[in-house]
C-alpha cells in the first residue's frame, strides 16, 4: 500500500487565507486552549498535567536535537519567583530545511496556540518568536496573527476570562546561522552578539535575562494543541515505528525528485516510501546516489543505506545519522558529490561565530582543502589530512555543537565517497561529471 500524507500540523495548508485566525478556528484551532482554561475542576488545572500529557505523547524536539519536549519543560522550576519565558526558535537556517518557513507563512496560529499552552504549563506570562532575518514575509504574517489573537482574547491580560495573562512579541535576527543554537539565540534576543553560552547552566534554569526559559522550534509548538485536544495516546499512535518516536514529522524535501516540497507523514515510515510514494520518485533516467536525511549537518546516507532506512530517531541512529530537522536532500547520480560537499564546507566556514579555536580555524581549513580538491589542485595526502583534523574538531572541544556539525557534514561524505574525491586528486585520470 502506497504511503500517503498524514496531515495534522499541515491540516489547513492549501486552504484560502490559511494564515487567518478564522480558518484556524474552523479546523479546531484554540479549542485546546479553551479546554484548558474554561473547564472547571479539570485535570488541566494542574500545570504539571499539561507537561505529563506532552511527555506521554512522545513529542520530541522537531528542530534537530530530538530531545523529549515534555521532559524539557519539566526542568523549568515553576515555583521560581523570577519571570519565566517561552521562546520559539524560528531561525530556520539549516541548508536543506524550509518546513518552518511554510508553517510561519501559511499556518502561524498553531505555533502561537502551542506557545500559550506552554506558558500555562510553565507558569509563564511572556513569549517571544525569534525569526530568521530573511523571513520578512513570515514576520509580517506572524505579526498579523499575533494581532488577531490579541483581538480575539487568546493573548493579553485575563485570557478568555480565566485570570491568566500571556503576552507575545516577535524579534528578527540578522541572518546568523549560529543563532539557531538556543543559547546563541538567547544572547541575540538580549541584544548581544550571538555567541553560544557555556552549559550548564541550561536555559531551563538560567535562560533569557538569566531567568528560567524554554526554547522550542516552530513545528514542536505547532504539535502541542493537537496533543491536548486529541490526547497523548492518539498522537503517540500516529507514529508507526519506535515507541519513543510518536506523532508525525514535517519534512522539507528537495533535490532530484519529481515532487519536491513540504510534506507531513507518520514517524517511523521508510525513507524510500517517502521518496517513491510521496515525492513521486526520482526524475526519469536518474539513479539514487545519496540522501542527506535531516539537513546539511546530518551524516549522509548512501543509496544502499537508504533502502531499509526508517525515518524516526532510533532508525536514523541505527544508520549512524540523525533525523535532524527533517531536511531531506535527495541526490541522484548526476550530482557532483565533491562540489556539493565543498559548498557545504564553505557555508560552515563562513557561519562559524569564531568563539572557539577548533571551530574557527578547523572549519576554515576544511573549506580550504575541499576547495583545492574541487579545483584539482590537491593530492591524496590532503584528503588524509582533512580526515585527520576534521575528525577531532568537535567531540567536546567547543562550546556548542557547530564544529561537530562540520565534522558530521564532511567526514562521512569523504569516507563513503572516497573514490570520487580521490579522482579529483588524480589530475590526468580525473573525469568531470556531466
Amino acid at each position: 500500500m502506497a504511503l500517503t500524507e498524514k496531515r495534522v500540523i499541515l491540516q489547513d495548508r492549501g486552504k484560502e487565507n490559511s494564515a487567518s485566525i478564522s480558518v484556524y478556528e474552523q479546523g479546531g484551532g484554540y479549542e485546546a486552549l479553551k479546554q484548558i482554561l474554561q473547564t472547571e475542576k479539570d485535570k488541566w488545572q494542574d500545570p504539571n498535567a499539561i507537561i505529563e500529557e506532552v511527555k506521554k505523547s512522545g513529542l520530541r524536539g522537531r528542530g534537530g536535537a530530538g530531545f523529549p519536549t515534555g521532559l524539557k519543560w519539566s526542568f523549568v522550576p515553576k515555583d521560581n519567583p523570577e519571570p519565566k519565558y517561552v521562546v520559539c526558535n524560528a531561525d530556520e537556517s539549516e541548508p536543506g530545511t524550509f518546513k518552518d518557513r511554510v508553517l510561519i507563512e501559511e499556518l502561524p496560529h498553531g505555533m502561537i496556540e502551542g506557545m500559550i499552552i506552554a506558558g500555562l504549563a510553565l507558569k509563564s506570562n511572556h513569549g517571544f518568536v525569534y525569526l530568521r532575518g530573511e523571513f520578512y514575509k513570515g514576520w509580517q504574517v506572524v505579526e498579523q496573527a499575533i494581532a488577531e489573537a490579541y483581538e480575539k482574547g487568546y493573548l493579553g491580560d485575563n485570557i478568555l476570562g480565566s485570570g491568566y495573562s500571556f503576552h507575545m512579541a516577535t524579534y528578527r535576527g540578522a541572518g546568523a546561522y549560529i543563532c539557531g543554537e538556543e543559547t546563541a539565540l538567547l544572547e541575540s534576543l538580549e541584544g548581544k552578539r550571538g555567541h553560544p553560552r557555556l552549559k550548564p547552566p541550561f536555559p531551563a534554569v538560567k535562560g533569557l535575562y538569566d531567568c528560567p526559559t524554554v526554547v522550542n522550534n516552530v513545528e514542536t509548538f505547532a504539535a502541542v494543541p493537537h496533543i491536548i485536544r486529541n490526547g497523548a495516546e492518539w498522537y503517540a499512535k500516529l507514529g508507526v515505528g519506535s515507541e519513543k518516536s510518536g506523532g508525525t514529522k514535517v519534512y522539507s524535501i528537495s533535490g532530484s525528485v519529481n515532487k519536491p516540497g513540504v510534506y507531513e507523514v507518520p514517524m517511523g515510515v521508510k525513507l524510500m516510501d517517502i521518496i517513491d510514494d510521496v515525492c513521486g520518485g526520482l526524475k526519469p533516467g536518474r539513479k539514487l546516489q545519496a540522501v542527506i536525511p535531516g539537513g546539511s549537518s546530518t551524516p549522509i546516507l548512501t543509496a544502499e543505506e537508504c533502502q531499509d532506512a526508517i525515518m524516526d530517531y532510533e532508525g536514523m541512529m541505527e544508520k549512524k545519522t540523525f533525523l535532524g530537522s527533517g531536511g531531506l536532500m535527495v541526490l541522484d547520480d548526476t550530482v557532483d558529490i565533491v562540489e556539493f560537499t565543498y559548498r557545504h564546507a564553505y557555508f560552515y566556514s563562513h557561519e562559524s561565530c569564531g568563539q572557539c579555536t577548533p571551530c574557527r580555524e578547523g572549519s576554515r581549513w576544511v573549506a580550504d582543502i575541499l576547495k583545492r580538491v574541487r579545483d584539482r589542485k590537491a593530492e591524496e595526502a590532503d584528503l588524509k589530512t582533512l580526515l585527520s583534523f576534521s575528525d577531532n574538531m568537535g567531540n567536546g572541544t567547543t562550546i556548542c555543537p557547530f564544529a561537530d556539525a562540520v565534522q558530521m557534514c564532511i567526514v562521512p561524505t569523504v569516507e563513503k565517497f572516497y573514490d570520487k574525491f580521490l579522482a579529483y586528486t588524480q589530475k590526468e585520470s580525473a573525469v568531470a561529471y556531466a
